[in-house]
């Protein structure tokens, strides 16, 4: 079978390709690919090892050969082109005094498309327009409203870490993010602090929310009084997933910590949000059988039942 490849094109659109033909290839090389209509290009990321990654986007289509020094200047003269074209969609676009914004014009490589980028808060009637850009530029007209995290992820830049955004480098597909994450995580819900460029909540909100999570369902609740083996007692603060304790506060203000598994709380060992003990035990209350309302024998004893049924 022919190896997958994933091709990285303008403004961080990725597709996966099937290497058809062959050919020797390798990491950031750029290859000509088949198009819906005609031929693209773009750079080869990496080797895909198993097809599962496709999803439902249907077949790939082929890689059909590396590029060669006639189609990198070619790929140069378009992109400068690109630039220009762009400035005229804007003008064109205020012409018809549409509620839109260009974020990006991308020009297929042997120039039988042109899709355009916008973002608009309200569905915008563009019919008229695509038929003046068609007879101006000759070419098959395409309009694609994207959110603001696509734009961001065409614009491309660096977040506040310092690298190179995720969505430009890695993510495929954006996955819904709440300030509950930023909660789990402790984290001052300042928009300045927890935004991307795009003005959304940080992608990287959802990388470690499940080790959070995870640590913190071992421990009660913060805000929970506890007691320690040790005897202090306090209210829980916050939890510390890196060194894995709980961070309590006593009557007269002092802090100090403990593991999971040295909390006691008023009603036992301690329980975590989720009913369940430190030890990963259920809540003893639960496991209690209901009683029953069978009268009892001579003998003062309650009947006995055989079954799980039964018993409830």
């Amino acid at each position: 079978m022919a190896e997958l490849y994933l091709v990285e094109f303008k403004g961080s659109r990725k597709e996966y390709f099937f290497n058809s033909y062959y050919h020797s290839l390798k990491i950031d090389d750029l290859v000509i690919v088949q198009a819906e209509r005609g031929e693209d290009i773009g750079v080869l990321l990496n080797k895909v090892e198993t097809q599962s990654d496709l999803g439902d986007r249907g077949r790939p289509r082929s890689i059909l050969r590396r590029a060669s020094g006639e189609d990198v200047e070619a790929l140069q003269d378009l992109r400068s082109r690109e630039r220009d074209f762009q400035g005229e969609v804007i003008k064109t676009v205020a012409t018809y005094k549409l509620e839109m914004k260009v974020v990006d014009v991308e020009c297929q490589f042997d120039g039988n498309k042109m899709t355009i980028y916008f973002t608009a808060d309200h569905r915008v009637d563009f019919r008229e327009l695509v038929k003046e850009l068609a007879a101006k530029f000759r070419t098959r007209i395409e309009l694609r409203q994207i959110g603001v995290r696509d734009e961001a992820r065409r614009l491309g830049g660096y977040g506040i870490c310092g690298l190179r955004q995720c969505c430009n480098t890695f993510i495929q597909d954006f996955a819904p993010i709440s300030t509950q994450h930023a909660r789990e995580q402790d984290l001052p819900l300042n928009p300045a602090k927890i935004s991307g460029n795009c003005g959304r909540l940080l992608c990287c909100l959802r990388y470690e929310a499940g080790q959070y999570g995870e640590c913190k369902r071992r421990f009660p609740a913060a805000g929970s009084h506890v007691t320690t083996k040790a005897g202090e007692s306090g209210t829980i603060e916050r939890i510390d997933i890196f060194k894995e304790e709980a961070i309590i506060r006593d009557s007269e203000g002092h802090r100090f910590s403990s593991p999971a598994d040295g909390l006691m709380t008023p009603k036992g060992r301690a329980e975590t949000i989720h009913g369940s003990t430190a030890d990963g035990s259920t809540d003893a209350r639960k496991r209690r059988q209901r009683p029953t309302n069978r009268p009892s024998d001579k003998n003062g004893r309650p009947p006995e039942t055989d079954t799980e049924s039964e018993r409830s």
